[in-house]
């Protein structure tokens, strides 16, 4: 038994702006001779934050509005910052985000924009996670850690409910792996409804600690990352999300940065799709191992599409827009 529970997932449905939900699903042909396989996009991209956080936040939203405390505090790289801020303005909370300062601009910009207030700090994900956890000590707010909420998993968790609910003939889901809310969640509601579909992990060579830690059954660390990925470069898994992902995932894959860069042109060329680098790993895992999903059905989420412009074009080598 994992920590989620479908009727707790089904009810999230009621609460989650209906903006957030029933997101594309669709079979991108015109991906399919470049990959060797059936590719179907579920698009969690088309929505106000560009990614799909904001089902998770919008249940942590919806609990503490109208508290005694309407506040709250989070560690971001970027998307779980936006979607925390588009929430809580929606229900008058007051919403810190704390992230690097190397975060992505683009993305420390619209957390602004969306009214929170922003603290940037020295150092990594992780570097900000503590600085969170000890703004939410000394003001006495609540602490939203991605993933150990039971709420961003089962917000994340709606994504496999559409999909079961599809009843598409798919044989796989490749799900990118961060902090692991999203890999639970959907991967819960698939082992509960669809127990044959593979649900596979894909992670970044140069950010490993939870595919590390999925292999060898305990939480493995890493001093540092080096991806372009930023969304899932965390260093240190949580044990409570190691145990469900150990229950709900068939496989943990790592891929190259070469490969991202090469999935991020796939889906710009043949799909029309700009996309941060974490949601192009189910296409990189893909281009790694062509012969394990050759000739099947395989679902890809495209889980976000924050991404830095200028670096977009030079990793993508895709013209920038200029205005008039």
């Amino acid at each position: 038994m994992t920590r989620l529970d479908t009727d707790r997932i089904r009810a999230a449905r009621r609460v989650i702006d209906p903006v957030f939900l029933d997101t594309p699903l669709y079979r991108c042909d015109a991906l399919e001779p470049a990959l060797g396989c059936a590719v179907s996009i579920k698009l969690e991209t088309a929505n106000p934050v560009r990614s799909f956080k904001a089902r998770g936040t919008e249940l942590v939203a919806s609990r503490l509005a109208g508290t005694s405390s309407p506040a709250a505090v989070c560690a971001s790289a970027g998307n779980l910052g936006q979607a925390l801020a588009w929430s809580g303005r929606g229900r008058g909370l007051d919403v810190t985000v704390v992230a690097s300062r190397f975060a992505p601009a683009a993305k420390l910009d619209r957390i602004r924009a969306l009214d929170a207030r922003l603290e940037l700090v020295d150092g990594d994900f992780d570097t900000a996670r503590e600085r969170a956890a000890a703004l939410a000590r000394y003001e006495g707010i609540r602490l939203v850690e991605d993933s150990l909420d039971i709420e961003t998993c089962e917000g994340a968790a709606t994504i496999g409910l559409e999909l079961v609910d599809s009843a598409p003939s798919f044989d796989a889901v490749l799900i990118a792996l961060g902090g692991g809310a999203l890999a639970t969640g959907v991967g819960h509601v698939l082992k509960s409804f669809a127990p044959g579909v593979e649900v596979i992990c894909v992670q970044p060579l140069g950010a490993p600690a939870m595919t590390r830690s999925w292999r060898q059954r305990r939480v493995v660390t890493t001093d540092s990352t080096d991806t372009i990925a930023d969304g899932v470069a965390g260093r240190r898994p949580i044990q409570a999300v190691l145990d469900d992902l150990l229950l709900v995932a068939d496989d943990a894959v790592l891929v190259q940065e070469t490969s991202i860069i090469a999935g991020m042109r796939l889906l710009l060329e043949h799909a029309g799709l700009v996309v941060e680098p974490s949601a192009a790993l189910g296409i990189a895992a893909i281009l790694e191992d062509r012969d394990r999903f050759a000739g099947r059905h395989v679902v890809t989420i495209i889980c976000g599409g924050n991404v830095d412009l200028p670096a977009y074009h030079r990793w993508t080598g895709a013209p920038p827009v200029h205005g008039p």
